[in-house]
């Protein structure tokens, strides 16, 4: 496959709008996504990925990645931030301060970056970072959406270790995890890391051949992800719904239309907590729809009863443009809609459920692939 390239403004906005859709609620700010790709373009960067059969057996492949709640910054913590006379120090780089720690670290010359998942920032930053750094970026990542946790994506399930990782935040802060007794563990210290650091902090890891990689990889989704915002956009030009694009182009379904009646939520951990309540419009007028988040969304309850769970994905979506809404910002009086779209089958797998299923965040369901619910349905 030829290498795919954002050469225009309207190529970074179709591809910023299909990693926000695909980002499931997270996945990071896309006006922070669309503007390291506009600064980019500006400086004359070539922003583009290379398919994964292109990747030599013996390169080594690291990932890079912002770890931390999606929560809004609080004024306390703001406050707190000034009371120590914080700065940042990186101005934006620290992604590429982590690879080259990383790289130093293990004693390696990195020969390309794989994004760990697909989000409105958390794939444009990764992609820049790399480019500057002159390391070919590949069309795949590891969760084929975004996620909350190292368990959710294919390196758990290959039992790939993703330590050692270096960690730099946006005061200059740079730690190195060695070895983690476990997945769990890793993905603890990191978020504790990133809890240290106020919000978030940068982490490059997953050091891997491109033997390996090329056996663990969900293929081509940065291409999908650019495919699926034209698609939207192209609808809307032509004066089609853009819903029944998503629909048509994911293969998913469409399961819900309302506004937002509230959102309540918590930041815990280093991660953002919560469940949005949405009110019927349309052919759902007098039902009820409310998902739970972490960071991004995971559960769907039609009229209190579970209709969408994870590894299957509940993308929220603005009902008239067909953006996708991220948790951050979801409001209440939103008009949106809910569309369900299928996992990769890889986390369908007993292995899979045990980090992506709804058992493994709390909730006594059990997993229903969504085109059995959707059946059942009628």
């Amino acid at each position: 496959m030829p290498h795919r390239q954002l050469k225009s403004q309207q190529d970074c906005e179709d591809f910023v709008r299909g990693c926000t859709i695909m980002g499931i609620g997270g996945g990071g700010d896309p006006a922070v996504g669309l503007k390291v790709l506009f600064d980019a373009l500006d400086e004359g960067l070539t922003l583009e990925w290379i398919d994964v059969d292109d990747l030599a057996d013996d390169t080594w492949t690291a990932s890079v990645y912002g770890m931390g709640s999606t929560a809004p910054i609080s004024e306390e913590t703001k406050a707190e931030i000034k009371l120590l006379g914080l700065e940042p120090r990186l101005a934006g780089r620290e992604m590429e301060r982590a690879l080259e720690e990383l790289a130093e670290y293990a004693g390696v010359t990195l020969g390309a970056m794989v994004p760990v998942e697909l989000g409105g920032s958390n794939t444009p930053a990764p992609l820049v970072a790399a480019v500057r750094l002159g390391l070919p970026v590949l069309d795949a990542d590891f969760a084929g959406r975004a996620v909350p946790e190292e368990m959710q994506g294919t390196p758990f399930l290959y039992e790939k270790n993703s330590y050692p990782f270096t960690s730099v935040d946006q005061w200059g802060n740079v730690c190195i995890l060695k070895e983690a007794q476990s997945p769990h563990t890793l993905e603890r210290i990191g978020k504790m890391l990133s809890v240290a650091a106020f919000g978030s902090c940068y982490i490059a890891s997953t050091l891997l051949t491109g033997k390996e990689i090329k056996d663990i990889v969900i293929r081509d989704t940065l291409t999908y992800s650019l495919n699926l915002g034209a698609a939207v956009r192209e609808a809307r030009e032509r004066g089609d719904d853009p819903l029944q694009a998503i629909v048509d182009f994911t293969g998913g379904w469409l399961l819900f239309t309302g506004e937002v009646e509230r959102k309540d939520w918590e930041d815990r951990g280093g991660y953002m907590y919560g469940t949005t309540y949405i009110n019927g419009t349309g052919d759902w007028t007098g039902h009820t729809f409310r998902y739970w988040f972490k960071n991004e969304n995971h559960i769907g309850w039609l009229d209190d009863e579970p209709f969408i769970t994870s590894p299957d994905m509940p993308a929220v979506v603005d009902q008239e443009t067909g953006e996708g809404k991220i948790n951050t910002y979801i409001k209440a009086g939103d008009r949106v809609a809910v569309i369900g779209i299928k996992g990769p089958e890889i986390f369908r797998s007993e292995r899979g459920l045990s980090g992506a299923g709804p058992r493994y965040y709390g909730f006594d369901i059990d997993y229903m692939p969504i085109e059995e619910r959707m059946a059942a349905a009628g």
